[in-house]
């Protein structure tokens, strides 16, 4: 994946943050490496993680069954990059 993909994935994964999680702030406020949960992070909580795994499964098809799994996946649009790109299907 090129980093031109990369950025756009990562600008989509936080177009979908806003709009799903109906967050009060714009997707270029979210930093790539932002931490998502906790303190100095955006402010979800376990309601905002478990819709954002149904998110990620509807726009992505990337399935996160393990609660440790989606704890490392969700830590950040990064990482959340990291494993769609990982986990994306080829077509």
């Amino acid at each position: 994946m090129t980093d031109l993909d990369s950025s756009l994935l990562k600008s989509r994964i936080k177009q979908i943050l806003v709009e799903d999680l109906m967050l009060q702030i714009k997707p270029e406020e979210i930093g790539d490496a932002q931490p998502l949960f906790g303190s100095g992070g955006i402010g979800l909580d376990s309601v905002d993680a478990l819709q954002l795994v149904v998110a990620l499964e509807k726009n992505f098809g990337l399935k996160i069954a393990d609660p440790e799994v989606a704890r490392v996946v969700l830590s950040s649009v990064d990482s959340i990059a990291q494993a769609v790109q990982s986990g994306a299907k080829p077509g």
